[in-house]
């Protein structure tokens, strides 16, 4: 079964993306390019823990933005010359977080010629879900 990306870089180039960028100050870091979906991890550290010392909500919905921002656009047609981007996101926060690296995996849940919608499932490091968040992202130049 063929996946619905039509991009496949390295994962270390999708990486080299996020240099100098939001993601890239937060330590998220793409781990894996599957069939049907892009994971990657966030440390939950200074820079993303709110003033009580749990990770903040906002850090991870940015998690959440950035694989499903990432997903979409690999499912593009690199020819059309088109660019996805987010204009809706919710996210539940399930469980609190204090310290390791939380995981992020972007799944589609609809691809559309002029919208995306994606499902966000952020676990801890002992694999329970802490945040479940889905963003609908429209196809810009379609």
């Amino acid at each position: 079964m063929a996946g619905p990306f039509r991009r496949r870089p390295a994962v270390a180039d999708i990486n080299r993306m996020l240099v100098g960028t939001a993601p890239g100050h937060l330590g998220i870091e793409i781990t894996e390019l599957g069939e049907d979906f892009l994971r990657a991890t966030m440390p939950v550290d200074e820079r993303t823990k709110q003033p009580f010392g749990l990770l903040h909500g906002g850090s991870s919905v940015l998690l959440a933005e950035t694989l499903a921002s990432l997903a979409g656009w690999l499912c593009l047609d690199p020819e059309l010359k088109q660019q996805s981007a987010g204009i809706e996101i919710n996210a539940n926060h399930l469980r609190a977080v204090t310290e390791g690296l939380v995981t992020g995996t972007a799944r589609p849940i609809h691809l559309g010629r002029a919208t995306q919608v994606w499902e966000i499932r952020i676990e801890d490091a002992q694999g329970r879900l802490t945040c479940i968040s889905r963003m609908t992202a429209a196809v810009i130049g379609a």
